[in-house]
C-alpha cells in the first residue's frame, strides 16, 4: 500500500504553501505575514538600538504602524512563539534578549544585557556578531560563574548546560524554562 500524502497547507496572499509537509508549528504560518515578520524585525532592531526592549511606539515609527497595530502584531508574534508577552501585552523577552533582569547578564557590544537563560546569553554574543562576557551563577552551589566568547567560542569549555524541562514542553511555561 502506497504511503499516504498529506494534504498541502492551502496557500494564502502572503504565506507559504506547504507542499505535502506539515509545518511544525501551524500557528505561525496562519497567524504571521510579512508585515508581522517585518515588524518583528524591526521590534528587534529596536531592541539592539536601545539596549531594552522598546514600547510600541517606538517600533512603529519604524514600520509606519499606530500603537495598536503595533500592539496587535506582538500578540500574533506572542501566539505563534515568535516573540514572548507578559500579562500587560510589554515584551518579555525577545529571544534571546531578556526585558527583565534575569540571573544571566551578558556584556558584548558596549552594552549590558540579560538573557532568558544560559543558552540564550550565547545566543546575544552571537546575534550582535560580538565578543561578550556571561556572568551568573552555579544553579547547584551558587557559586559565581563568569566565561568569555570570543570568535563564537567559550573560554571554558568544562561548564555543563542542563535543562530541566523537555524542549517539547518549554511552552507550556516559557518564562519557567
Amino acid at each position: 500500500m502506497a504511503p499516504r500524502r498529506r494534504p498541502a497547507v492551502p496557500a494564502r496572499p502572503g504565506r507559504l504553501a506547504f507542499a505535502g509537509l506539515k509545518p511544525f508549528r501551524r500557528a505561525y504560518d496562519w497567524r504571521v505575514d510579512q508585515a508581522d515578520i517585518a515588524l518583528r524585525n524591526a521590534t528587534y532592531r529596536r531592541f539592539v538600538e536601545l539596549g531594552r526592549a522598546p514600547a510600541p511606539d517606538e517600533v512603529g515609527a519604524a514600520v509606519e504602524l499606530d500603537e495598536q497595530q503595533v500592539r496587535d502584531g506582538w500578540r500574533r508574534l506572542h501566539d505563534a512563539h515568535a516573540l514572548v508577552l507578559d500579562g500587560r501585552g510589554e515584551i518579555r523577552m525577545a529571544n534571546p534578549f531578556s526585558a527583565v533582569p534575569t540571573p544571566f547578564r551578558v556584556d558584548a557590544a558596549g552594552r549590558s544585557w540579560y538573557a532568558n537563560c544560559a543558552w540564550d546569553a550565547f545566543g546575544i554574543a552571537v546575534v550582535l556578531r560580538a565578543d561578550a562576557r556571561i556572568e551568573t551563577s552555579c544553579p547547584d552551589c551558587d557559586d559565581p560563574l563568569a566565561l568569555n566568547v570570543r570568535h563564537n567560542q567559550p573560554d571554558d569549555t568544562s561548564l555543563v548546560f542542563h535543562v530541566l524541562v523537555p524542549a517539547t514542553s518549554w511552552w507550556q511555561d516559557i518564562g519557567f524554562t
